[in-house]
């Protein structure tokens, strides 16, 4: 039986993980995740665990700027998945190991998300965006 308090758990779990996002808030966002949290970055590789997500979040505080607007979250009936959509307004600060020179260019992209929760937390986040456009945004 699919119990509806899951979904509404699940919708503002993930709300409050964006709230915490756009407040800069990074130990808001990692309570938000399992310790075990798997984490896909867009065109990169798979990271396992809260320490590792907490060394992302510092390397782009000082790559990045960032906040997300237009966010629309969604969930599984179960509330075991989720997804969000959301408008990604940034300033490139900080020179990103692979990528062009940064001299505070600003871009917005349009960006998505996918989520697995487990036991009242994030299990695992996966973002995507279109790393073509935040290039031709930037200069490159």
């Amino acid at each position: 039986m699919i119990n509806p308090a899951s979904r509404a758990v699940t919708l503002a779990l993930i709300e409050r993980y964006y709230v915490a996002f756009n407040a800069g808030d990074s130990e808001g966002m990692l309570a938000c995740l399992s310790d075990e949290v798997a984490h896909d970055i867009n065109q990169g590789a798979r990271q396992l665990g809260k320490a590792a997500f907490a060394a992302f979040l510092a390397h782009m505080d000082r790559c990045y700027a960032e906040r997300l607007d237009d966010i629309v979250v969604m969930a599984s009936e179960d509330g075991a998945r989720a997804a969000a959509e959301f408008v990604v307004h940034g300033q490139y600060l900080a020179t990103d190991e692979g990528l062009p020179e940064a001299s505070g260019q600003r871009y917005v992209l349009p960006a998505g998300a996918f989520f697995s929760v487990s036991d009242g937390v994030i299990a695992r986040v996966s973002v995507y965006y279109n790393l073509a456009d935040w290039m031709a945004q930037v200069g490159a």
